[in-house]
């Protein structure tokens, strides 16, 4: 492990006195954020302030997520310890703490008895599923979604239902065996090892079982003498020789910054790689811009026919005097021709049926197996009720992508998909309707098409739906990147202006050496002529 100590090395806080604060906390680290500071959850994904790109131009991940393994006798103090991580770290994207109890096996009945009589060994390695953890910790790590189980401590019996999560930075392993397995170990970026007194770890332990998973002090006992404490000397113990750092259960707060500051230094590293592989490229083509238009065809635009009528509701869209209500119903009505020339891309196969007149004939019928929306808040929510209007009761999903005030980079802050996509089984067998108003620099249609991409959706069943594209922005990118994904839009603009956005953070275009003149702002850029901003023209 670069940047850390090996064979592992033990660390302890330093002792209280009057010189020294129990729980130092050094003025670079930065400020926690308040959402970390509340009790964290197990196999849920934190988030801070959005997660930045993880890709680059061509479109593929720069860098997987950061592991860290975390493993220690039971109740020594792991999952306390992933959480003082978290808190230290402070303003970080998204992060993940995965429990290795949700893979214990699936028992059978008699397995179950035992285990409500505390004689079935759950300390054993061979009591979790290493290789299922190993496989959504390895979807996890490549920035992939993954389903984990559900283990229930009060039926000892793995649920027929499964967790979802996607998009972490940070992932935090922590179980008796988190060490145990070589598989799991080839994942991890850091491996640290809880260590705590065996009295302290009994005590905690029967506390904890007794308040949480509803047993009875004789049964843990039990438990812990026939079990917990052979399986600690075979297996748990002798795990620590795997791990980059020892830390102690409690009064481990230098520890902790140790860890942290190891982990910040790391993502800042990654970071600065991604910025100089990105930084600019966009921006220049758009300064500069293409050395001529591309046509429709050379950007591979699925464009509705160019008739009088479309021309005509485009100019009333395009009209600033326009009163809302004409603006909303002409925009829902070009949303629902948008929708049905978005069907057309579709595969369709031959079914025969017999008409009410009693003539048999062969027509065609939908040939998928799932369909379904995903809007990119909030411009995409015009384009939702035409969507609906063609395909009846149709799942939409949506994504929050907005661009960070202080890089204008884009940031993902919210995904909420339908339950065809969640699940990579089906998502590889289901179309996607992905609407935005508009694609201008592009940056949110790559970011959306890439989350499509992690979950297993082909990107050849990808159909963006637009109202307008801007022919000189970063559509030939998206086109370039993902030429599969078949994009259908209404009208293309030949221009893309460049803007100064007043008080909303400096432009990542603007270097760190130029004077601004105290000035606080950041370039956007505006799609001409435009429909202006169809998401605030559409709902307030």
């Amino acid at each position: 492990m670069s940047g850390l100590l090996t064979p592992a090395v033990l660390l302890q806080s330093t002792p209280s006195s009057t010189n020294v604060s129990p729980d130092p906390t050094p003025s670079s680290s930065p400020r926690p954020d308040p959402l970390l500071n509340t009790k964290t959850l197990k196999n849920a994904v934190l988030k801070s302030h959005g997660r930045p790109p993880w890709y680059g131009e061509d479109g593929q991940p720069c860098f997987p997520a950061f592991v860290i393994g975390i493993a220690g006798g039971s109740a020594s103090g792991k999952t306390h310890v992933a959480r003082q991580i978290v808190r230290s770290l402070g303003s970080i994207p998204t992060v993940i703490i995965l429990s290795q109890d949700s893979f214990y096996k699936k028992h059978s009945p008699e397995e179950i008895a035992l285990a409500f009589a505390s004689r079935f060994d759950f300390d054993h390695p061979d009591a979790i599923d290493m290789q299922l953890f190993a496989s959504c910790l390895s979807d996890l790590k490549a920035l992939r979604q993954t389903n984990i189980p559900v283990y229930s401590f009060e039926q000892h019996q793995r649920l027929d239902e499964t967790k979802y999560l996607y998009g972490a930075t940070i992932i935090i392993t922590e179980g008796i065996m988190a060490l145990q397995d070589p598989a799991l170990r080839e994942l991890y970026d850091l491996k640290i090892f809880v260590q705590a007194d065996s009295d302290v770890m009994l005590a905690r332990r029967i506390l904890r079982d007794v308040k949480e998973r509803g047993r009875s002090v004789e049964g843990i006992l039990e438990q812990y003498l026939r079990y917990v404490k052979p399986a600690f000397d075979n297996f748990v113990g002798p795990s620590s020789r795997y791990a980059d750092i020892i830390v102690p259960g409690k009064d481990n707060s230098v520890a902790i910054e140790l860890i942290s500051t190891h982990i910040r230094r790391q993502l800042e590293k990654r970071a600065r790689q991604f910025r100089r592989k990105m930084a600019g490229t966009l921006s220049r083509s758009l300064s500069r811009g293409p050395a001529r238009h591309l046509t429709n065809e050379e950007l591979g635009l699925v464009v509705l026919d160019q008739t009088p009528q479309l021309k005509g509701m485009f100019t009333i869209l395009r009209d600033e005097t326009t009163p809302r209500q004409d603006f909303i119903f002409f925009i829902d009505r070009l949303a629902t021709m948008l929708a049905e020339k978005g069907m057309e891309m579709l595969p369709y196969r031959d079914k025969t049926i017999e008409t009410p007149v009693g003539c048999r004939t062969v027509g065609k019928v939908l040939d998928v197996e799932s369909l379904c929306g995903v809007s990119i808040l909030r411009s995409g929510g015009p384009l939702e009720q035409g969507l609906r209007r063609v395909v009846n009761d149709v799942a939409i999903g949506s994504l929050l992508v907005q661009s960070d005030s202080k890089t204008g980079e884009p940031l993902l802050l919210h995904v909420m998909l339908p339950a065809c996509i969640r699940e990579r089984a089906r998502a590889a067998k289901t179309w996607v309707f992905l609407l935005d108003a508009q694609i201008g620099t592009g940056a949110s249609a790559f970011m959306a098409i890439r989350v499509l991409l992690d979950h297993g959706v082909p990107p050849a069943q990808i159909i963006f739906v637009t109202f307008l594209v801007a022919r000189c922005g970063g559509i030939a990118m998206v086109r370039r990147t993902f030429p599969e994904v078949t994009v259908v839009v209404g009208a293309v603009d030949d221009g893309l202006h460049e803007t100064w956005l007043e008080g909303v953070g400096a432009s990542m275009d603007v270097g760190e050496d130029d004077d601004l003149d105290g000035a606080a702002g950041r370039k956007a850029w505006v799609v001409q002529p435009g429909m202006g901003q169809i998401g605030d023209r559409y709902y307030l």
